[in-house]
């Protein structure tokens, strides 16, 4: 049964990678949700508190847990809540590797970054998952990473992949879910984003020093489908929480 209250702990690892378009829907649907910036040094509270848990990006990758120490205990809270607490997960793109880092997979450096608007495309067991069955065979999302889920965690379904990333999206067992593309986006995001040093580094290496222009066109081109996406991605994740 669906809690009449739920409430959803989200991580943030940078302040300019929250929850988006989500936001929108959430206020919509009167449900609570409580942010940790992580990269801030806030705390996680505990996790028996929420129904469940959702993880954003970041400029970080995750086996820089010297720089970050607050990875370790992050990775251990994702353990607890996904293993221990079996409550509905959502990472997206950080917290998509973060899901199969901290179950035992394996994420390092792709061998071609994923920068653009690119096409993603369901596995078949993804065109049969409740969170994807809605949505095209083949999507377009936005991508903006160089490193990669290189192997699943075990246990784990793929549900999309591209030809650059394998693993595109993946569902541990049957509640906890990661993507690695975004339709979170909003008109701002890429605007916002391309001021992330990493972020204008790798794009600047990938597309070109004057990519961004041409960049947040074609995402403007794109909104309307990546809307479409998240609102299919939100209602389907909700439906866990029943």
């Amino acid at each position: 049964m669906k809690p009449d209250n739920p409430r959803i702990l989200v991580f943030q690892h940078i302040a300019a990678e929250h929850p988006g378009i989500f936001r929108q829907f959430l206020a919509q649907d009167n449900i609570r949700w409580d942010v940790a910036e992580l990269d801030a040094g806030e705390k996680i509270p505990a996790m028996e508190n929420y129904d469940a848990l959702w993880v954003m990006g970041g400029p970080m990758d995750v086996w820089q847990e010297d720089e970050h120490p607050w990875l370790v205990d992050e990775k251990a809270a994702i353990r607890n809540a996904v293993q221990e607490l079996k409550i509905p997960y959502l990472g997206v793109c950080l917290g998509h590797q973060l899901l199969a880092d901290a179950l035992g997979g394996h994420v390092g450096p792709v061998d071609t970054p994923e920068i653009g608007v690119m096409s993603v495309n369901m596995t078949e067991a993804g065109k049969n998952d409740s969170l994807f069955s809605q949505m095209d065979n083949s999507i377009e999302a936005l991508q903006w990473h160089s490193a990669g889920v290189l192997e699943a965690a075990p246990g784990t379904t793929v549900l999309a992949d591209s030809p650059l990333c394998a693993v595109q999206a993946q569902r541990w067992g049957d509640h906890a879910y990661g993507i690695q593309f975004h339709v979170e986006v909003e008109a701002d995001t890429v605007a916002n984003w391309g001021k992330i040093p990493e972020y204008a580094t790798a794009l600047s290496n990938s597309l070109g020093s004057d990519a961004l222009p041409a960049f947040e066109s074609a995402v403007d081109k794109n909104m309307s489908e990546f809307n479409r996406s998240a609102r299919q991605i939100y209602d389907g994740f909700m439906k866990l929480l029943q």
